[in-house]
């Protein structure tokens, strides 16, 4: 079982991803319009003792890769925890390019192979073979960094989960162990539900990554469903939007994400030193009070 550490650095500010403002995200997305930005800023949190970094497989983190796999001595323990797909790039890629030229762009190993394969899976309804041709895809820019955990995006993940398609989630598990020697992770916003159809398929004590915050912000089901389920059942919970994207200062926020023990990491997004340090410093003040008072 591959230990997460405690505080995992997430890259929604460097896309213009803030689900509260979106003069907020614009302007994040102004300012990180270029590859060196964002570099400065992951070394501040490298510099902070951060040492897994959250992410989309964004082309610019590509980059970011090749510039970490470049540079083993200053990044020394550096993880990447991609999650994929990067829905809004292949939305984005079909609008522009059509279905035929997107696979072209994307598809590795060859692109008659690919596009052979992607027909088969549209004619055999293989729905699997069809996610393994996407990983490999999203996870050829991680080929020389450290990738432990490799999540499916919970636009994939929760369209399954509704439609029941269950046995994808065990393919995917197998495929990253087996291809990857990672483990699966699965964003949701809707944990509790997740870890029952996680079970369903004999995956048990799974990575889910969600939503997890003191204003219930996109916490489907609610934060007592959340809590319930972490108490009945064994989950690695990756606690996302725990500021619930500015609603809630951060001290506040932190100080009520740190009071719930079976939470096992805390992802959040910064763009500037200080707010990383001051995130850092919260969380493990809070840590260390709680660990005091059991």
């Amino acid at each position: 079982m591959t230990p997460i550490d405690r505080i995992l650095f997430g890259d929604n500010q460097f896309f213009g991803v803030n689900h509260m403002s979106e003069e907020k995200a614009r302007s994040q997305q102004m300012r990180f319009r270029d590859t060196e930005s964002i570099i400065k800023v992951l070394d501040n949190a490298y510099d902070r003792g951060i040492r897994s970094f959250m992410c989309t497989t964004h082309d610019e983190i590509g980059k970011i890769a090749d510039h970490v796999a470049a540079n083993p001595d200053r990044y020394e323990g550096f993880k990447f925890l991609p999650g994929m797909p990067y829905a809004h790039k292949y939305n984005n890629m079909v609008g522009e390019l059509g279905v035929i030229d997107t696979i072209k762009a994307v598809a590795p190993g060859g692109v008659m192979e690919a596009m052979v394969r992607g027909a088969k899976s549209a004619v055999g309804r293989d729905v699997g073979q069809l996610m393994r041709m996407l990983v490999d895809a999203e996870m050829a820019r991680f080929a020389n960094v450290d990738t432990p955990v490799v999540f499916l995006q919970n636009v994939v993940a929760d369209l399954l989960l509704g439609l029941g398609n269950y046995q994808i989630f065990a393919d995917f598990v197998q495929y990253v162990n087996e291809k990857y020697e990672a483990e699966a992770g699965f964003f949701s916003m809707n944990m509790p539900a997740m870890v029952d159809a996680l079970e369903s398929v004999d995956i048990t004590n799974p990575i889910i990554a969600c939503n997890y915050n003191k204003i219930g912000f996109r916490m489907s089901g609610g934060i007592e469903a959340y809590d319930r389920k972490l108490e009945e059942k064994p989950v690695r919970c990756v606690a996302m939007s725990v500021l619930a994207s500015g609603a809630i200062p951060p001290a506040e926020a932190l100080e009520w994400v740190c009071e719930r023990p079976l939470i096992e990491s805390i992802v959040f997004g910064a763009s500037s030193d200080a707010n990383i340090s001051s995130t850092v410093s919260l969380i493990t003040e809070f840590d260390s009070t709680r660990a005091s008072a059991a």
